[in-house]
């Protein structure tokens, strides 16, 4: 299991992507296709997490990888608690906060409020000034995540950082708090460049060529 600390050069960043791929593409999990995005958006590929979440050993040398980046000199960890948001955050906050020797919460969606977001339920708690690491599976437009940083916020949490296994934005997104504006730095292992469209023959060319969509994941089963 490769282990890395901040800073750490480019070769072995580049190292850890390439171990990060390696493992989806080994578990099937980068598929070709027409697929409905839980952001709504559209894409001609769709990466199912779940084909490595569902695999131990590969989530267990995943985490291992922020688990290295997140320790300090003194091999203690440099974050308090690490938080995900239901789905696959909450396999991978729970593995890293073990490999790191925290606790680990999750965070789950709240319906019927008019904006996306997300609450600490469950007796989970954060006190203020923890130091907090977020993390998440896939990256897209951030949703997931933007929509967890005010629960962290409203109970006084420092987040140190937000990671993730892939940014599918190809390096192009940001997390600001919707409600601070405050902005926190991305980490993720893999970062991917897969476009998303826009619905609509005039704006998703799978659209245009008239090609069945499939809704994925927590989306949805099967063509739509």
């Amino acid at each position: 299991m490769t282990t890395i600390k901040p800073g750490l050069e480019l070769t072995a960043r580049a190292a850890i992507a390439a171990r990060t791929e390696a493992l989806f593409r080994s578990s099937g999990a980068l598929r070709d296709g027409h697929f409905l995005l839980k952001s709504g958006r559209h894409s001609e590929a769709y990466l199912e997490k779940f084909a490595v979440l569902s695999d131990p050993a590969a989530t267990s040398e995943l985490c291992g990888f922020w688990a290295g980046q997140y320790r300090g000199a003194d091999d203690r960890p440099t974050v308090d608690l690490v938080a995900g948001p239901t789905t696959g955050g909450v396999i991978l906050s729970f593995e890293t906060g073990r490999q790191l020797g925290t606790r680990a919460i999750f965070a789950e969606e709240v319906h019927g409020s008019g904006h996306p977001r997300r609450e600490f339920r469950r007796g989970f708690k954060i006190v203020p000034g923890e130091r907090v690491l977020l993390v998440d599976d896939i990256l897209t437009t951030g949703g997931s995540l933007l929509a967890m940083i005010p629960a962290v916020e409203a109970m006084g949490g420092e987040i140190v950082e937000c990671a993730v296994l892939v940014d599918r934005s190809g390096g192009t997104s940001s997390l600001a708090s919707p409600v601070t504006g405050r902005r926190y730095g991305l980490n993720a292992l893999w970062i991917l460049d897969l476009p998303t469209f826009e619905p609509g023959s005039a704006t998703c060319p799978a659209c245009a060529a008239g090609s069945p969509i499939h809704a994925p994941g927590s989306t949805g089963v099967g063509p739509v």
